[in-house]
């Protein structure tokens, strides 16, 4: 087997960062510091909300070794704006979403704890510290309130005048009136109420930046994000700068997962302070920051109805979304509540009639943004756990009822009633591959073997799909050297989800050259303008990018060859590497070529697009055992049929669906981030937040189904990267559930703790 077919389309190859990742050579924030650099730490709030009275930072500026001491009034007098909110979404009376303006430091007042109000820079970082402590800042505390409960209550304290009763935005989807109708005639209503809980992001590497002024006078910021082109753009508009004065750069990403896509306060910080001092300027984030600060995920409230005929067939869905954004508007998460989640609320269901509600709350806890699937998992969570529910109060194998609702093939594309369109899919023939696959139809006689030894065991199934893609658009340039190596320019990141070897494999079986000749230029502003890696679109998109500029590589070059060969450039044919003259011995070879060009390469840049989002799908089965003694549960078998489309390499689909599913079991089993009435963080350490690890997850049996590949990009992918997060949380509560149905459990909050789960066994018997 050639190199190129090694790396070719399709082959489960490794990846080609891991050799440098898994011997200690990765490149990260933190390791890119110098000596003299100035180090940047922060005077955090204590209070949930507060006014800032005064200030005082004399001490601290006296301390030897600190170079500076800087406010919120500091930051604000040089000119660094506040986070612009989000204009897009309206206000229950149609207006503008408003929230509370976030500054990079606090101003006038402090609305959660751990929000930066003073920043110290001095030349280490211990010494900056002991100045930090030294800092004394001046609090009249405020009324908080940490939950949406709190926040929603009669007589809750307004937090934010423009927004009444402390809703900032709302949205309304479908069609009230034909719901109400369907729901008049239903034979069956199945109502559930869920809590998709606050989490946590937990990256392996934690935030940080490093920032200094060039030879030229230009900013550079080098930080750990997903999105180095969208973070030059932003942060140039902060601090009042040109966007071509501002250079992002980023090195390797110890995991983004949604959170690393926002350009932080303390990025900003550091940022403006290397531009005032002019000085090299680093910060890193420690865990308990990260908890109190970083942003949060999900945090988000539902109460739905589902309407189904005699046969258990859906006439209708009323949903009624709440989901708490935290203190500032100016993060995602109203958006992934109101308009992002709601894009899948139907799943892979024919729904006949929406009635669709939701409403972005405010509160003074912690920013919530993107969070690995970002929207989808709460809405499939809804969906999934009512059609559990449905099923057992109508007396129909869950899968059954799947199986009677689903979208058939052939209505495809279907239009939902959200008013998004399905391109491709086959959900019956995904649902019938995970089923035997799992040995749906064994299940009694494991359950039997699991109650001989004490144990209650549950299965379930979901059917599921997600929305991917973000902006429909990307560029890449593809420039082929004299010299015979070939670079691709991106503003897509690497951030752990192997994307760079996927890159390769696209490039060298298009270009059908060895992949060694090729590198991915990723991670920095200057190379490339884009959206970056975020979404699921790395691949969807950026991937049919790098196939569209191979493709444009080679039509250029026939051109080009043409020229060199005398020969019309129809007649001019191309394989490994290579121009003939069809029915001659006449070549010339693609290196060759290009250094015959006046800049001695061959340039292409290719701005892709494509027909909309790809809906990848799948069907997860699981099993659990509990031990009703202590309430613990274990995951003791786990089957996954995915359709991503095609499938570039099938050991990263695997590793992306594995990890969805770990993160997926945390929220179902374990993490929650918790604050408590007064809007203290009680979930600020490893020591109180718990994260799944190996010994917890079994053997995942991951298959793919390529038979419905993506219709509206030319590559034929789907996105994957957070389809095992969407398809994981329901299944495993419902499996939960599944086994404790006898008992006579009905509901069980997430996460499902041995403490909340044999509570709920002891309440059951009683």
């Amino acid at each position: 087997m050639t190199a190129t077919m090694k790396f070719g389309i399709g082959q489960a190859i490794t990846r080609r960062e891991d050799d440098r990742l898994l011997t200690g050579q990765g490149r990260f924030v933190d390791d890119l510091g110098e000596p003299g650099d100035l180090h940047l730490v922060f005077v955090r709030s204590p209070h949930a909300h507060a006014r800032v009275v005064a200030v005082d930072a004399a001490e601290a500026k006296q301390t030897a070794a600190v170079a500076a001491v800087l406010t919120g009034a500091d930051l604000v007098a040089d000119g660094v704006a506040s986070f612009p909110p989000n204009a897009a979404l309206k206000n229950a009376t149609g207006g503008k979403m408003s929230t509370p303006p976030y500054f990079p430091l606090a101003t006038d007042a402090v609305r959660f704890v751990g929000q930066p109000v003073v920043a110290v820079l001095a030349e280490s970082r211990a010494a900056a510290e002991a100045a930090a402590a030294l800092v004394v800042v001046d609090y009249q505390p405020l009324p908080a309130v940490a939950s949406l409960a709190a926040a929603l209550a009669d007589g809750a304290p307004q937090l934010w005048p423009e927004a009444p009763g402390n809703v900032a935005a709302v949205s309304k989807f479908g069609d009230e009136a034909a719901c109400d109708a369907v729901f008049a005639r239903a034979h069956h209503v199945t109502r559930i109420d869920v809590l998709n809980q606050r989490l946590s992001p937990v990256t392996l590497e934690p935030r940080g930046a490093r920032a200094s002024i060039d030879a030229g006078g230009r900013l550079i910021l080098q930080a750990s994000s997903q999105n180095p082109s969208g973070m030059q753009q932003s942060l140039a508009k902060l601090l009042g700068m040109p966007p071509e004065q501002v250079r992002v750069t980023v090195g390797d990403v110890g995991g983004g997962f949604g959170m690393k896509t926002l350009l932080h306060a303390e990025d900003v910080v550091c940022a403006h302070a290397a531009r005032k001092l002019g000085r090299p300027v680093r910060w890193r984030a420690t865990r308990i920051e990260e908890f109190q600060a970083a942003s949060h995920g999900r945090d988000q409230a539902a109460e739905a109805e589902l309407a189904l005929d005699s046969d258990g067939r859906i006439l209708g869905l009323r949903v009624r979304i709440t989901g708490n954004i935290g203190a500032h508007g100016h993060t995602a998460a109203a958006i992934i509540s109101l308009m992002v989640g709601p894009k899948v609320i139907t799943g892979v269901y024919h729904v006949p009639a929406l009635d669709l509600r939701a409403q972005a709350v405010i509160t003074n806890t912690n920013l919530v943004g993107a969070y690995r699937g970002a929207g989808r998992p709460e809405a499939i969570f809804l969906i999934e756990r009512l059609m559990d529910q449905a099923a057992a109060e109508m007396r129909i194998d869950p899968a059954e009822l799947r199986r009677r609702n689903l979208i058939a093939p052939d209505a495809m594309p279907y239009r939902t009633p959200m008013g998004e369109t399905f391109d491709s899919g086959n959900f019956p023939r995904i649902l019938e591959r995970a089923l035997a696959a799992a040995d749906w139809a064994g299940f009694a006689s494991r359950r039997q073997e699991s109650a001989s030894r004490g144990r209650l065991r549950g299965h379930a199934v979901s059917t599921f799909l997600e929305w991917t893609g973000v902006v429909h658009e990307e560029t890449v340039r593809l420039q082929v050297e004299a010299d015979g190596r070939v670079h691709a320019f991106t503003a897509m990141q690497a951030m752990g989800q192997g994307i760079e070897t996927s890159y390769l494999q696209i490039l060298a079986d298009t270009l059908q050259i060895d992949a060694s000749r090729i590198e991915i230029v990723q991670g920095d502003s200057d190379v490339a303008t884009g959206i970056g890696s975020m979404g699921s679109r790395s691949l969807y998109i950026g991937g049919s990018a790098m196939l569209t500029a191979s493709n444009q590589a080679i039509d250029e070059g026939r051109m080009l060859a043409g020229e060199a060969l005398e020969a019309p450039p129809a007649d001019i044919a191309y394989a490994a590497g290579r121009f003939t003259v069809a029915g001659t011995d006449l070549g010339i070879d693609l290196a060759a070529l290009a250094a015959r060009q006046p800049e001695r390469r061959i340039a292409v840049s290719t701005l892709q697009k494509v027909g909309g989002p790809s809906w990848p799908n799948g069907c997860h089965v699981c099993e659990v055992e509990i031990e009703p003694e202590t309430g613990a549960v274990e995951i003791v078998r786990y089957t996954t049929v995915d359709d991503v489309g095609r499938v570039i390499n099938p050991l990263i689909v695997a590793g992306q669906v594995h990890g969805g599913i770990a993160q997926a079991v945390g929220q179902a089993l374990m993490e929650q981030v918790v604050y408590d009435d007064e809007g203290q963080l009680l979930t600020g350490s490893f020591m109180d937040y718990a994260l799944p690890r190996a010994d917890d997850l079994p053997h995942i049996d991951t298959y793919t189904d390529e038979s419905s590949p993506c219709r509206i990009n030319p590559l034929g992918a789907k996105g994957v990267g957070e389809l095992g997060t969407v398809g994981a949380t329901p299944t495993v509560i419902n499996a939960v559930l599944d086994a404790l149905r006898p008992l006579g459990v009905a509901d069980i909050a997430m996460p499902a703790t041995p403490e909340r789960v044999w509570r709920a066994i002891r309440e059951a018997r009683r």
